[in-house]
């Protein structure tokens, strides 16, 4: 008999010395989300709009991206639905994935003095309870890349772990 499911979760901030409205571009590209991943896995995207844009009906599925290891091996796929966007500021992801029952993303950018600092909120329900511990171990790594490589990107600034 199995125990109810189990939620982990995470955050990551970084402060960027660059301006919020360039950030938020990256943030919302897929094209962008890959160079934070790279090289580590890449998402898929149908069509050649790579921008994510507020969706005509807010938690429906948009699209199905899949995750391949080294941009290669497909690991899992992601049913990429948007249940709030805020323009220039805030997505909220509430997907399903082939890993997880349920996956939160929140990306908030915010201004500062000196740029912004862009925000990863994460939440996840992992499909087999076992291997949450694993997962979480996973995601929080693959995260720490991506601002590592949002630094590199836009700024020297400082990484805050939550």
């Amino acid at each position: 008999m199995s125990g109810p499911a189990r939620e982990y979760g995470f955050s990551f901030s970084s402060e960027l010395r660059a301006p919020p409205e360039e950030v938020w571009s990256h943030a919302t590209d897929m094209q962008g989300v890959n160079r934070e991943f790279f090289p580590l896995v890449r998402m898929t995207w149908p069509g050649p709009d790579s921008r994510l844009h507020a969706p005509p009906v807010l938690g429906q599925r948009m699209f199905r991206s899949w995750i391949l290891l080294f941009g290669l091996l497909p690991i899992d796929y992601d049913d990429l639905s948007l249940a709030e966007f805020e323009p220039g500021r805030r997505f909220l992801e509430c997907s399903v994935m082939f890993s997880q029952k349920q996956w939160v993303h929140e990306r908030i950018v915010t201004p500062t003095t000196t740029g912004c600092r862009l925000t990863d909120s994460v939440r996840f329900t992992p499909r087999l309870h076992a291997l949450g511990a694993l997962q979480l171990a996973v995601f929080r790594l693959s995260f720490r890349w991506r601002h590592r490589n949002l630094r590199r990107l836009f700024s020297r600034g400082q990484r805050k772990a939550a």
